[in-house]
């Protein structure tokens, strides 16, 4: 479905601007009105990680006037094996900042808006306002339903890519012309049990692989050439090196969007369940670190995955994986005479695993609030974190 362009083109190309985007220029269907579209395009980039640390390098320099970046984060090592933008110079440096540099040395044409706030329910619409265009690369459900809702209430077209280890995903939702992110994704899954890209891994490169299509579809969307991906999902499996699409339709019985709500909590961090479970429940690491001190006799319960245990784990552990909780294989393996002690990389896994365990009778039981990562922070930071 071919769609009318986004954006008005520019007055003029300096002479300076047609030097640098000539390879363009030469291309029929982008040509020199196509090129003043791009540079009269306002495109806002949520998140300068994984996929937006790409799209805004790729949005830079194809000539897009204004990039607009929303991030309240900053520069990890842990990052910089995927988000390209940042480098090891960076580290500590919010995000934004550092995107914003990496922007300017690729193309100082380009004029950055940086927002270092983040993005909520109160401030999604003012922000969303100035812009023609959204490029969304998050990895959580809260941000994404906030995303469209704030899109379809403002009409403006939303560029969406997801990414977890092998596989990548992109669509454009664009309310007025097809179907939007709630039609794909009528309700979100329940907490827990889609991991995030910090408890699942991404390979890096495949954010380079998603953001590229995320920005030749907010090319095409603004500059009005070929056929955008509205109405269609695309699929890749990096691993099989093969790419899908199959359509996405309105759900003619979906509820029209009227306002913002609050998206924590229509997505939900963790299950009411394990919220219950971990009240009165909870202990930090540095309370870990002194019950061990005092030779407390307790059993002390890592319930991530073993490639993760094999990173870091902390000292005496024994690994039990989350699923096996839910699945009640977990519960024989487990002494009776001792109170057990749980904990994930931060506190949502083994938070879910509490509550099974509450289920199943083990009443004294609790779990380290901010897990292993808590340990390095507080106790051991010679410990590697990720």
């Amino acid at each position: 479905m071919s769609l009318p362009p986004l954006v008005e083109p520019a007055d003029e190309l300096t002479v300076d601007e047609v030097r640098r985007y000539s390879r363009h220029l030469i291309i029929p269907d982008v040509g020199m009105a196509g090129q003043k579209r791009l540079k009269n395009a306002k495109v806002l980039v949520v998140g300068a990680g994984g996929l937006g640390s790409p799209a805004l390098l790729y949005l830079a320099a194809a000539g897009v006037g204004t990039l607009g970046i929303i991030d309240f984060d900053e520069v990890d090592e842990s990052n910089l094996q995927r988000q390209v933008i940042h480098g090891q110079s960076d580290i500590g440096k919010p995000k934004a900042e550092s995107a914003r540099e990496s922007i300017e040395e690729i193309n100082p044409y380009v004029s950055v808006n940086l927002h270092k706030e983040r993005l909520d329910s109160d401030n999604a619409l003012e922000i969303f306002r100035g812009y023609d265009l959204v490029l969304d690369g998050t990895d959580n459900f809260a941000t994404r339903y906030l995303v469209n809702d704030a899109c379809v209430l403002l009409n403006i077209p939303y560029v969406w890519g997801s990414i977890f280890r092998f596989d990548g995903q992109v669509s454009v939702f664009w309310n007025e012309h097809g179907p939007q992110y709630r039609d794909l994704y009528p309700e979100p899954p329940p907490p827990g049990m889609v991991p995030s890209c910090a408890e699942g891994g991404v390979l890096g490169v495949l954010c380079a692989s998603i953001g590229s299509v995320m920005v030749n579809e907010a090319i095409k969307l603004i500059t009005g050439i070929g056929d955008p991906l509205v109405g269609r999902l695309m699929i890749f499996d990096a691993l099989e090196m093969s790419w899908k699409t199959v359509k996405v339709r309105k759900d003619p019985e979906g509820e029209p969007i009227t306002e913002l709500i609050d998206y924590e909590e229509f997505c939900g961090a963790v299950s009411d369940d394990a919220e219950q479970a971990a009240q009165g429940s909870t202990i930090t690491a540095g309370e870990l670190k002194e019950k061990m001190d005092k030779g407390e006799d307790f059993y002390l319960v890592d319930v991530r995955e073993k490639h993760e245990y094999e990173i870091v784990n902390i000292p005496g552990a024994v690994l039990i994986p989350k699923g096996e909780f839910l699945s009640g294989e977990a519960f024989g393996k487990l002494p009776q005479d001792k109170q057990v002690v749980l904990h994930c990389k931060s506190g949502a896994r083994s938070a879910e695993a509490l509550a099974a365990l509450k289920g199943a009778g083990f009443s004294d039981a609790v779990h380290v609030g901010g897990g292993v990562l808590g340990w390095v922070n507080q106790v051991d930071p010679s410990l590697p974190s990720y």
